[in-house]
């Protein structure tokens, strides 16, 4: 069996230039040192890095980096989001990548199924304000209508005590015993489904897009 890749679409609004760490990009790595110490190759690509502009469509032209993006996608088995909390909701960036993988959805492999087919989902989120299990519902539901298989439990997230206060790099966040848990079964969970899927692909029957 060929290695599994691993994705996270890291939604932070700090880009990388500006020198600030994502709290988002260290819980993310926790998951993907797990699928690297099982043999995955991994990747994460910090969306505020790239030129995205708003829209439904693999590509828009002109400047528009999302089709790099979108090529990472496409040869990814395991594609996680990963999103910081702002008033209680996903940031912008995840918002706007949905709306971007929604520009494919239409797009079909050999046996006429979504480009999605097959590959597992994911959701990583961290903020100090409540908000993880709507902006988790919301990002799974997403992934799951356009076509990614979303095995139990792969939502980990770290929250903090309400309002401003530190963030998960802040408070060595890594040690909290429930995040700790479900960093795990995210990680085990998707490489498992994700190798099922390798072996055993969804069947075009009844699968087909109209």
């Amino acid at each position: 069996m060929s290695k599994l890749k691993a994705l996270v679409l890291n939604a932070s609004l700090k880009q990388t230039s500006a020198g600030e760490p994502s709290n988002t990009g260290g819980l993310s790595q926790e998951v993907l040192n797990i699928m690297e110490d099982e043999g995955a190759e991994t990747e994460m690509v910090r969306l505020a890095d790239y030129h995205i502009p708003f829209g439904i469509s693999a590509d828009l032209g002109g400047e528009d980096e999302w089709p790099l993006i979108l090529e990472k996608v496409k040869e990814a088995d395991i594609v996680m989001i990963g999103t910081p909390i702002w008033l209680g909701e996903k940031s912008s960036l995840a918002k706007l990548a949905i709306e971007r993988l929604d520009g494919s959805s239409s797009e079909t492999n050999e046996k006429g199924q979504s480009i999605f087919y097959n590959k597992v989902g994911g959701v990583i989120i961290t903020g100090n304000e409540d908000g993880a299990k709507k902006a988790a519902s919301s990002i799974l539901y997403a992934q799951s209508n356009l076509g990614f298989l979303i095995p139990p439990n792969v939502d980990t997230y770290w929250v903090g005590e309400a309002g401003p206060g530190p963030s998960y790099l802040d408070v060595d966040g890594n040690n909290n015993e429930f995040t700790k848990g479900h960093v795990k079964m995210l990680a085990y969970n998707t490489l498992h489904l994700a190798r099922i899927l390798k072996e055993n692909p969804i069947p075009a029957v009844g699968n087909v897009m109209q």
